[in-house]
């Protein structure tokens, strides 16, 4: 048997707010080129992700998944927590 692969796009950022229930909001930071200067420039998108038992807090760095969505915003949730508060 084959291992399972998914096909759901994966992020990687820092939580920014936690203040709804089950909901947490990620930072997501991404470098890319400036189509006219060349320049490399940072581009911050914040995605709100779905956090069943409200375990990330502001400041740690968390995975996010790609899934179904589940209100008007939240197309994400929550797949694991790296690292604890980044300062």
């Amino acid at each position: 048997m084959e291992p399972k692969v998914s096909h759901r796009k994966q992020r990687s950022g820092v939580v920014v707010s936690n203040a709804a229930d089950k909901t947490i909001v990620v930072r997501v930071t991404r470098v890319a080129k400036h189509p006219l200067y060349r320049k490399l420039i940072k581009i911050n998108k914040k995605y709100h992700a779905h956090d069943e038992k409200n375990v990330a807090s502001v400041g740690d760095v968390v995975n996010i998944i790609e899934c179904r969505p589940l209100s008007k915003t939240k197309r994400w949730r929550l797949q694991s927590v790296v690292e604890g508060k980044k300062a």
